[in-house]
């Protein structure tokens, strides 16, 4: 696949705040995704809950019509009683993914970074072996041949496991060299550029390039660069600290044995994925992020050469979806959407929203270890942006999509994927 150039640009100044990025939404004039299909929606959400989540919420923000906005909430933020709370902050996961991407692009923009010569030029000395040669851009398309360290802290492919969150992962310190250090004993996985293979590893290495390319601490460019000239209040990047500042959901980590209670996962270090997982954030901030960030120049966060870039997504093994520059698109029966899911302990979200940024969507549920409680969230995205399914003889309203595509979504299955990156 060909893929465009990055354009090393003059640096942009990021101020763009909340109310400005929904508003360059609105008035680019175009319509209104379907009214969202609420019963749906609510039937996914408890379709979740009963595979195992104690609570779950949906947000739909619609900036061209706000009149389509819809807040579902069901069940418990916590076991102790206190009902599921769409307003609260959580853990994120690999949403964080998207916030490094921008902060890359960002670098990018600035000639700082070639996306297309060897990452190893642009890290500290040694933290990738003489001879990986693979790109920025192949790393951030999880097609660099980079094994995932996760599955050596979590014990095996597939759902992590209590046991090895209690022994590795809640109170452990992990520096992110050293975590790059557990993947290169691997080896190269494939010649760069030939597969697809979703690691956290490739992420912690761009936020390695953010440190080295800046002379910045990680949590200090993510701030200056994106949460502050945002407004993101509710959004942090605090690791290794194990608390989760204000107001924030209680999550759970399905026990091994399931015959035995959930385990509070809430208090952890998240230090095992640094800037592959570790932000914390909430649905209105990443309703805000994301709209900026659809918004190209005008949103105040990467120009719209480097929105294309990122939105250039190459078909995973997952049916209906691609990955691009820390992006995920996925194909609904209305057209394609942009964003990234995560699961880090206790915590799942998926965070999406039409090309135009009109709609935003974020589905969450307060508990992991769980690939039914996965399934159930990828139920809600397609009525929550396509609406109810038409009569068999009807046109379909559909969402502009950013990138051609050979060939529209197949209008009879609906049925999303469970995500590849299912326990991460």
């Amino acid at each position: 696949m060909r893929l465009l150039r990055p354009l090393a640009v003059a640096a942009a100044g990021v101020v763009l705040i909340a109310t400005g990025a929904a508003q360059a939404a609105a008035d680019q004039g175009t319509p209104s995704a379907p009214e969202p299909d609420t019963a749906a929606v609510l039937a996914a959400l408890q379709t979740t809950m009963k595979a195992g989540a104690p609570g779950a919420f949906a947000v739909v923000r619609d900036h061209g019509d706000p009149s389509l906005d819809r807040t579902l909430t069901v069940g418990k933020a916590s076991l102790d009683g206190t009902p599921m709370k769409a307003g609260w902050r959580f853990r994120v996961g690999s949403n964080s993914k998207m916030f490094a991407s921008v902060l890359v692009m960002q670098l990018a923009e600035q000639g700082l970074i070639d996306l297309d010569k060897p990452l190893r030029d642009y890290l500290p000395a040694g933290t990738l072996p003489d001879g990986w040669t693979m790109t920025g851009r192949q790393v951030m398309e999880h097609r660099a041949g980079i094994y995932d360290h996760t599955n050596d802290l979590l014990e095996q492919p597939g759902e992590e496991t209590t046991a090895a969150f209690e022994a590795r992962i809640r109170t452990n310190v992990y520096a992110p060299a050293d975590l790059v250090a557990m993947s290169v004993k691997h080896g190269i996985q494939y010649t760069p550029g030939t597969k697809y293979a979703y690691s956290n590893t490739d992420f912690v290495l761009m936020g390695l390039a953010v440190e080295n390319l800046t002379g910045r601490p990680y949590a200090d460019v993510l701030q200056e660069r994106i949460l502050d000239p945002l407004d993101l209040r509710d959004t942090s990047f605090v690791v290794p600290d194990p608390k989760i500042r204000g107001a924030h959901v209680t999550g759970y980590l399905t026990n091994d044995d399931r015959t035995k209670p959930l385990l509070d996962s809430t208090e952890q270090t998240a230090s095992w994925l640094w800037a592959a997982g570790g932000v914390t954030s909430s649905a209105e901030d990443l309703d805000t992020f994301l709209t900026a960030l659809m918004a190209g120049s005008s949103g105040g966060l990467v120009s719209d050469d480097s929105l294309r870039q990122m939105e250039a997504a190459i078909a995973t093994p997952s049916a209906k979806i691609s990955y691009g520059l820390g992006l995920r698109r996925i194909s609904l029966s209305c057209g394609d959407v942009y964003g990234h899911g995560g699961i880090v302990q206790g915590y799942q979200t998926q965070s999406f929203t039409t090309p135009d940024g009109h709609r935003t969507v974020v589905v969450f549920a307060n508990a992991s270890n769980n690939g039914s409680v996965t399934q159930g969230l990828m139920g809600a995205l397609e009525p929550a942006f396509c609406g109810k399914k038409p009569a068999a003889a009807s046109p379909r309203a559909t969402v502009r999509s950013a990138v051609p595509r050979d060939t529209a979504p197949a209008a009879t299955d609906t049925t999303i994927p469970a995500v590849e990156d299912s326990r991460i």
